[in-house]
């Protein structure tokens, strides 16, 4: 009978000392389960924001791409005539007001070309020079009179004229601020409808800002096409900048 006491008292103990366990772990379970107020503190209402800022000037300078194909039956003789050409195209465009540190050949190519009878067969071969030189026009009023005297002077063909503004970065940055400034309107107003106070910027993004510029096309050949394309009158347009800004503020109960 001592025997049978002796072995129920085993699982009782156990028991007891299960449960005693059991209540010391329950306060560090919880512990691990509260949130602390610095916690709870990270989650914050906020607004967020687009604005977008908008810039457009008049173009005061221009880029411009002047041609010159000459060709013959040598290399030597159409690589000295594609040479004289452009030097004088260089004068022209120098004696115009252009500084020779703006003109630089961008491309320049010499290629042979086979002639053929009647009846496809080779007669001979001709070389062909193809120069281009890359003009910087700073003075933008006088852009027709010097596509001009580049014709005069030789010029083949005259295309790709781009128009810019010296002062990019500047136009760039005032977009931004416009941009921040518009967002912060509407994040006042916005506010001020929700029935809401308005916190401090928790962050700010510029996005999407664009440079739009003016493409004008210009005659191409030479002769009396290129004379006519000089007469017609080369409008530079305008350039728009953008900027979007992306604003998101923290706000309160009022």
């Amino acid at each position: 009978m001592k025997n049978k006491t002796f072995n129920y008292a085993i699982p009782v103990l156990l028991l007891v000392t299960l449960v005693l366990g059991a209540c010391q772990l329950a306060p560090a379970a919880n512990a691990q389960n509260t949130v602390t107020p610095a916690e709870s503190a990270g989650s914050l209402r906020t607004i967020a924001i687009t604005g977008t800022g908008e810039v457009i000037l008049v173009p005061d300078m221009a880029y411009i791409n002047v041609g010159i194909h000459t060709e013959a039956e040598d290399v030597t003789s159409a690589v000295s005539a594609n040479n004289q050409q452009a030097a004088s195209i260089t004068a022209a465009i120098v004696a115009m007001g252009v500084e020779e540190k703006d003109i630089q050949t961008s491309n320049f190519n010499v290629y042979s070309m086979n002639r053929y009878d009647n009846m496809s067969n080779i007669i001979g071969t001709t070389f062909a020079v193809d120069n281009t030189l890359y003009i910087i026009v700073r003075d933008l009023p006088k852009l027709s009179e010097m596509l001009d005297a580049a014709l005069s002077a030789g010029a083949n063909q005259i295309y790709g004229i781009t128009f810019d503004i010296s002062d990019r970065s500047g136009a760039i940055a005032r977009a931004r601020d416009l941009a921040i400034q518009d967002a912060e309107a509407k994040a006042m107003a916005v506010a001020e409808t929700a029935g809401v106070s308005l916190g401090k910027i928790h962050n700010i993004s510029i996005v999407n800002t664009s440079y739009v510029q003016p493409l004008a096309g210009y005659g191409r050949g030479g002769g009396a096409a290129a004379e006519d394309a000089a007469s017609v009158p080369i409008s530079a347009g305008q350039i728009v900048v953008t900027a979007n800004a992306d604003l998101i503020y923290e706000f309160g109960d009022k």
